[in-house]
């Protein structure tokens, strides 16, 4: 064979295997798309019928009509054949969850700061008139107790078998009348009477099925009634409160003193307040609180400062902290240099509340290991300024580990040749960090700097857990004197007033929110100079 006619040996070449997601993505194409695309519609609609239905039941039209709109138009992007809605498919999930997670909590913030929704006025109008009347109830000053057993008539009407503890006698009850039972058709026990001629006893769960219907089941007797007051005893009430429809207002019997619409929320005949009260919108009433109560400005004020100093002081001392220890340990051929950095993160790995929580047994002033193995006396967590001392050690110890990092990867990123030319140029170790090294490390860690501050203004858990707002003042039975503004706002929604007062603490979220924006906005626009100097 010669070497013309040989056949030439055929490189074989590798095509290289698709990555996974591009693989998955592929595997939901076509035929399998379109029925996962179908399935997950199907699963969207039935939650969305659902939610349409129970919003249809509370009478909110104009929700269901825009939860109808936005999942027709759902359907109509993922099921249309055109490519024009492509990109609305990449953006509806995203904007959904903004919707969801972020708007909607905005504008409820904003709709509960506007309001008077707190303990006492969490209920409708309509509600709160019928609570009150149940309220107004009271004992007769020769109201009788029944024992009680639910029975039903022939022809099944729902009445009351009653057996006066007193006199011993029985009756039966309806809607309409008190009637005497004679004793030989009635078989009772130690628990009030068990069977009746004419009557069926009922009895397990449907009993328990009427609890709705014997709440609003009244027996009349002269201008008392009977009310059943468990599923086995009744007692005699009569009402010390009337309700004018006509005139929208509650007369008390005893001396005729008319409860009218405060516009607040409650009916009031002068300081006087019927409970409960109901939610009503009260405008800007939050926020002139916050400016002209004098129980609501004075702490606010105390705990602003106190929130500014403390995150302030936090960032501060962290930053000072991690970027000495990462210019310490960013030199060359030092021994163990590993090891010593494995160990300045290791306060960053422990869980934060673990940790606080851990900080507050050592700081016992009485059991604690710190004034024990000192054999020190301080007050760490029960002296006002104490208290703020150790908040910001601790707090530091957290976050320097993080700002270490920063900081020697920024470090790591300036160029040699800067540093160099400096030292050509004679100047000292100190004039190169003041005048090359920190302006180029803070154009890099200025914004991490402001958003660091922006999250120890509102971290709660470092107060929380370590000394939940106190030590208590003796001029505030609220605000303690470590609380920052995100943990006073805690304590005014769950512990303010008759109890929790929530449209209060919206109102200071949001003057939270405005604070830290403007703060951020200034110290941002700072940054971007800095980026101009470098």
């Amino acid at each position: 064979m010669s070497a013309t006619s040989a056949t030439p040996a055929v490189a074989q070449v590798e095509i290289p295997r698709p990555a996974l997601i591009p693989r998955v993505l592929s595997a939901f194409s076509g035929t399998p798309g379109v029925v996962a695309k179908i399935v997950l519609l199907g699963i969207l609609n039935a939650f969305a019928f659902w939610a349409m239905y129970v919003l249809l039941t509370r009478s909110h039209w104009v929700s269901v009509v825009v939860l109808a709109l936005a999942t027709a138009g759902i359907d109509l992007v993922y099921l249309a054949p055109t490519r024009k809605t492509l990109p609305l498919k990449f953006l509806i999930p995203g904007t959904i969850f903004l919707v969801g997670f972020q708007v909607i909590p905005i504008f409820y913030t904003v709709k509960v700061a506007l309001s008077n929704y707190s303990t006492g006025h969490v209920i409708t109008k309509h509600d709160a008139i019928q609570q009150i009347k149940i309220n107004s109830l009271q004992p007769p000053p020769n109201g009788r107790s029944y024992t009680m057993t639910v029975a039903r008539t022939s022809s099944g009407e729902l009445v009351l078998l009653l057996q006066d503890q007193t006199s011993k006698k029985f009756y039966v009850g309806t809607t309409k009348a008190l009637t005497p039972l004679a004793p030989s058709t009635v078989t009772s026990g130690p628990l009030g009477i068990t069977a009746a001629k004419g009557y069926t006893v009922v009895k397990g769960a449907e009993l328990f099925a009427l609890d709705k219907t014997l709440q609003n089941f009244i027996v009349p007797v002269g201008k008392a009634g009977i009310r059943p007051q468990t599923i086995s005893t009744a007692v005699e009430l009569e009402p010390t409160l009337r309700y004018d429809a006509k005139r929208g207002v509650f007369i008390r019997l005893s001396d005729g003193a008319v409860f009218a619409d405060n516009g607040k929320g409650a009916f009031a005949h002068g300081a006087d307040e019927l409970e409960p009260g109901w939610t009503t919108g009260v405008g800007a009433a939050n926020f002139k609180r916050i400016a002209k109560d004098p129980l609501v400005r004075q702490p606010f004020l105390r705990v602003l400062i106190w929130t500014i100093t403390f995150a302030a002081l936090s960032v501060a001392i962290s930053f000072a902290a991690g970027l000495f220890l990462a210019i310490t340990l960013d030199k060359r051929g030092m021994r163990f240099q590993r090891v010593y950095r494995t160990i300045l993160v290791i306060p960053w790995a422990i869980p934060g509340f673990l940790a606080l929580l851990v900080w507050a047994g050592l700081f016992n002033d009485k059991f604690g290991v710190i004034n024990r193995m000192f054999h020190i006396g301080i007050p760490w967590l029960f002296d006002a300024n104490w208290a703020k001392v150790t908040c910001i050690l601790v707090n530091a110890w957290m976050s320097t580990p993080y700002f270490f990092l920063v900081s020697m990867g920024a470090l790591q990123a300036i160029p040699d040749e800067l540093t160099e030319a400096g030292r050509v140029d004679g100047g000292t170790p100190f004039q190169l960090f003041r005048r090359v090294t920190f302006p180029l490390l803070l154009v890099a860690v200025a914004p991490l700097l402001i958003a660091s501050f922006a999250f120890n203004f509102n971290n709660f858990n470092a107060i929380y857990f370590l000394t939940a707002g106190g030590p208590p003042q003796a001029n505030s039975s609220i605000a303690g004197s470590t609380d920052i503004l995100i943990s006073y706002t805690y304590k005014l929604a769950f512990a303010a007033g008759k109890g929790q007062d929530l449209a209060l603490a919206s109102a200071f979220s949001i003057i939270i929110f405005a604070i830290v924006a403007l703060i951020s906005a200034i110290a941002f626009s700072r940054t971007r100079a800095l980026e101009e100097l470098a």
